[in-house]
C-alpha cells in the first residue's frame, strides 16, 4: 500500500477498512464522551442531579443540529474528495477540502447568533417545564459559544480521515476528549459551577480538537493542506458539497426532530421523569451504535477511493464486509442490553425511579437492534459512491416518515402510552433498514461489474 498516497485500491479489504475503522471507531466513542461524560457527572450533582439530566437532555435537538451542518459540509466534501483522490485528481480535492472549512465557519458563526437568540422559545417548544428549563437555558447558552469549534473538529476531521489518516483524526477527538474528562469534575464539583461547569469544560476541550485538526491539516504530514486563515469559496463547489452533504444533515437533523417529538409526547403522557428516560436511552444507543459508525463511516473512504479508481469488484468486497460485520457486533450488542438492563442505566443515574421506569423501557427501545446496521451499511454505500439523492432520502424516511408519526399515533393505540413513544424507533429500524438495504442492493450492488471498469 503507497503510504504516500494512501492507495485503498491495493492490500486487503478487511485490513483496509479496519485501519480507518478502528481508530474513527475510537474517535467516535471518544468524541461521544463530550456528551456522555457530561450527562454521567450531572447525574450525579447532589440533590438535583434527575432535574440536571433532564434539563440537559433538551438541549439535544440543538446540539444535534449544530453536529447537523458539521456533517452537511464535512460529511458532504469528504466523499467528494476521496473520489478525486481515487481519479488522482488532488488539485479539486483539496478545492473541495478548502471549500467545505470557509461553509463550516460561515455557518458557526451564524447558528451561534440565531440560537443565543431564539434559545428559550425552542427549550419550551422542545417539552421545557418551569422545573427544568433553567438546567437546560445554563448549559445551552455556554455551549452555543463553542458552535465554531464543534463545526470544524467534527467537519474537518472527516477530511483528514478521507486522505487515510485514521489514526490522527482520532487524535484530535482525544486531545479535546481527556481534556473534557479532566475538567468536568474540576468546574461541576470543584468551582461548584454545576451545569455551567459541564458546559464550561466541553467548549474548552472543543476548542483543543478543533486546534489539533486544523494543526495537522496545514502541516506537511498531510496530503491535502489547509491555511486556516485562508478561505475559499467555489459556487458549484458549494452546491455538491451540500448535495452529497445533505444526506448526513438530514440524519442528524431528523435525530432532532424526533427527540423534539418524543420528548413533547413523554412530557404528556409520563412527565418530567420519561423525559429523563430518553436522555438516558438516547445515551445509551449512543454508545452502542458508535462501532457501527466507526465501521460504516470508516468504509467510506475505501468505497469512495475504488469506486473513483473503477475497482468496482473491491467495492462491492467492502459492502459486504462493512455489513456482515456490523451485524454481528449489533446481535451481540442486543443481546447485553437483554441480560444487564441495569448496567446501561446506572452508569448515568442510580435512581429507584429512573431505573424502575427505565429496564421496561429499554427493552422496548433496543427490540430488533441488528435491523439498524442495514440503515446504516445502505445508507453508507450512497453516499461513498455519491448517490446523494437516496442517501437523503432514506435519512428522510425512517425518522420523519416512520418515526415521528408512529410516536405521535401509538401512545393513543391499546393505552400504551410512553410505551407507545419507545416502541417507534424498533419499528422504524426494521422497516427503515430492509427498506434502504434492499434498495441499495437492487440499484448499486447490480451495476457494480467488473467489466465498467474501462468505462
Amino acid at each position: 500500500m503507497a503510504k504516500a498516497d494512501n492507495d485503498f485500491t491495493k492490500g486487503s479489504i478487511p485490513r483496509n477498512i479496519l485501519s480507518m475503522a478502528l481508530p474513527m471507531t475510537l474517535a467516535q466513542i471518544i468524541n461521544l464522551l463530550y456528551n456522555i461524560v457530561d450527562r454521567i457527572y450531572i447525574g450525579r450533582i447532589p440533590v438535583e442531579g434527575t432535574l440536571a439530566l433532564t434539563g440537559l437532555g433538551l438541549t439535544f435537538p440543538i446540539i444535534t443540529i449544530l453536529s447537523a451542518f458539521a456533517n452537511l459540509f464535512g460529511m458532504g466534501g469528504a466523499p467528494l474528495c476521496s473520489i478525486a483522490r481515487g481519479r488522482k485528481d488532488n488539485k479539486r480535492a483539496g478545492e473541495i477540502m478548502r471549500c467545505s472549512y470557509t461553509l463550516l465557519v460561515i455557518t458557526a458563526v451564524i447558528l451561534t447568533v440565531v440560537c443565543l437568540i431564539f434559545m428559550k422559545p425552542l427549550l419550551y417548544a422542545f417539552g421545557a417545564s418551569d422545573a427544568i428549563y433553567p438546567y437546560a437555558r445554563d448549559y445551552l447558552r455556554i455551549y452555543l459559544l463553542g458552535t465554531i469549534f464543534v463545526m470544524i473538529s467534527l467537519g474537518m476531521n472527516n477530511f483528514i480521515n478521507s486522505q487515510g489518516f485514521g489514526k490522527m483524526g482520532m487524535m484530535t477527538i482525544l486531545c479535546g476528549a481527556v481534556a473534557n474528562i479532566i475538567l468536568d469534575p474540576v468546574f461541576i464539583f470543584g468551582f461548584g459551577m454545576g451545569v455551567q461547569g459541564a458546559a464550561i469544560a466541553t467548549v474548552i476541550s472543543q476548542g483543543l480538537s478543533a486546534v489539533f485538526a486544523l494543526k495537522f491539516l496545514n502541516s506537511s504530514k498531510a496530503i491535502l493542506k489547509l491555511n486556516p486563515i485562508k478561505f475559499y469559496f467555489n459556487k458549484k463547489l458549494a452546491g455538491e458539497i451540500t448535495a452529497m452533504g445533505i444526506s448526513g444533515f438530514t440524519l442528524a437533523a431528523t435525530n432532532g426532530a424526533v427527540q423534539i417529538v418524543c420528548n413533547a409526547q413523554l412530557q404528556q403522557f409520563g412527565g418530567d421523569l420519561y423525559i429523563g428516560v430518553m436522555t438516558i436511552l438516547n445515551s445509551v444507543r449512543d454508545i452502542l451504535t458508535m462501532p457501527v459508525t466507526g465501521i460504516t463511516n470508516g468504509a467510506q473512504p475505501v468505497l469512495g477511493y475504488n469506486y473513483g479508481a473503477g475497482e468496482f469488484d473491491r467495492v462491492k468486497k467492502s459492502i459486504k464486509f462493512m455489513t456482515f460485520f456490523c451485524l454481528a457486533y449489533t446481535a451481540l450488542a442486543w443481546l447485553c442490553v437483554i441480560l444487564f438492563p441495569e448496567v446501561f442505566i446506572h452508569i448515568f443515574n442510580g435512581s429507584a425511579d429512573l431505573m424502575d421506569a427505565g429496564i421496561p423501557a429499554l427493552h422496548i427501545y433496543f427490540f430488533g437492534f441488528i435491523f439498524m446496521t442495514l440503515q446504516f451499511a445502505g445508507q453508507s454505500t450512497f453516499v461513498a459512491l455519491g448517490k446523494a439523492k437516496q442517501a437523503t432520502f432514506f435519512s428522510i424516511f425512517r425518522k420523519i416518515i416512520i418515526v415521528v408519526p408512529l410516536a405521535v399515533i401509538l401512545p393513543y393505540i391499546g393505552n400504551l402510552g410512553v410505551d407507545g413513544v419507545f416502541l417507534s424507533e424498533p419499528i422504524s429500524n426494521f422497516v427503515g433498514g430492509v427498506a434502504s438495504f434492499t434498495t441499495m442492493m437492487l440499484t448499486v450492488w447490480r451495476k457494480l461489474e467488473p467489466k465498467q471498469r474501462k468505462k
